[in-house]
């Protein structure tokens, strides 16, 4: 029997016991580690998930020999720096997404992986669940003739909180990376299928938004363009709750996605993993989707299965796909007007 993967997590926000708890799911995998900058907050966390090692600071996570897998679980900006160094120590790395404030830091992450030799992804977990690879059986097989447009939404209320990392612009808070980067995420992948690949970027893409008093992003919309004829029109939010509901038409039809982002996450976030296909003319159908586990434990199994295939990216999220995500998010906080501070400069050369 493989010996299950060590897991070590940087960070003890809600995503990362969002992922400890499905990592407990797992059978790949175990949390070996956990760090944080407070070893109090450390403590607390390897507590509550019965981990035996808590560090004081992400650089005792990946000095620790127990761990073997690292998954990032810090605010934006602290992403280029823990992803580089953890590749640097050898670790393979799960990155939450976005995997960097913009695609000239994801450029760093990707370049320090691949001179290390060792497995990163970007953590967009609905990339690996089964609800996405039977949508592109459907998109494959002419379910609905030519795609003709995607509509995608997704945003929350956030509440209040003056201290809430979304609304800072020096942690790289905003709409568009926190929530609007899973709806140009999946409308690319979707776009893909037009071409005969797993994502495409668009050809043009507009967007506007109104703005935070500290320069972030509260909402934002987007407009891009692919050539043949298919647009995708985005929208993410951090003042209001919206409907999460993925459409998707065709020239014979649609398809809804009620839980398009966070399928199986049975919150506010998430719902039953489920595809609406209504052919036209044709009554509406449900396709449930079977789901080996939890959204997270899939990504996590996902992540160890293709590391120990001797990989280095995963076809659901490759390097390329994660940067021509970064892209088309740059260019839609260029139209927003959201700059963030000490941005690294894409290169023009």
């Amino acid at each position: 029997m493989t010996e299950r993967a060590g897991w070590g997590i940087l960070g003890t926000g809600g995503i990362a016991h969002v992922f400890a708890d499905a990592v407990g799911a797992s059978t790949s995998g175990r949390i070996a580690a956990v760090g944080s900058r407070d070893t109090a907050t450390a403590a607390a966390f390897a507590s509550e998930f019965g981990i035996e090692h808590a560090h004081g600071s992400y650089q005792a996570v990946l000095d620790d020999p127990s761990v073997e897998f690292v998954y990032i679980a810090t605010p934006h900006t602290m992403h280029v720096e823990l992803a580089v160094a953890a590749a640097r120590a050898g670790k393979h790395v799960l990155c939450e997404k976005p995997i960097a404030p913009s695609a000239a830091g994801a450029a760093i992450i990707i370049e320090a992986a691949r001179a290390a030799g060792v497995f990163l992804m970007e953590g967009f977990a609905f990339r690996c669940h089964p609800q996405t690879k039977r949508l592109a059986e459907l998109l494959e097989g002419d379910e609905i003739g030519d795609l003709r447009s995607v509509h995608a939404q997704f945003g929350f209320d956030a509440g209040p909180a003056p201290t809430n990392y979304l609304f800072r612009r020096d942690l790289a808070g905003g709409a568009m990376l926190d929530n609007g980067c899973y709806t140009v995420a999946l409308s690319r992948r979707i776009a893909g299928y037009t071409v005969g690949a797993t994502f495409r970027d668009p050809d043009r893409l507009m967007g506007a938004g109104q703005l935070h008093p500290d320069g972030i992003d509260l909402d934002a919309h987007a407009l891009t363009w692919y050539e043949g004829g298919i647009a995708a029109h985005l929208t993410c939010t951090l003042r209001t709750e919206v409907d999460k509901e993925v459409l998707i038409t065709g020239s014979r039809g649609l398809i809804r996605l009620p839980a398009a982002f966070l399928p199986g996450r049975m919150d506010r976030f998430g719902g039953q993993p489920r595809i609406v296909l209504e052919r036209n003319g044709e009554d509406a159908r449900e396709i449930v989707i079977d789901a080996p586990g939890g959204l997270y434990t899939i990504e996590a199994d996902t992540v160890v299965a293709r590391a120990r295939e001797g990989q280095t990216e995963a076809p659901e999220m490759t390097w390329q796909d994660s940067m021509g995500n970064m892209r088309a998010l740059d260019r839609w906080r260029a139209d927003v007007g959201v700059r963030f501070d000490d941005e690294i400069e894409t290169p023009t050369a």
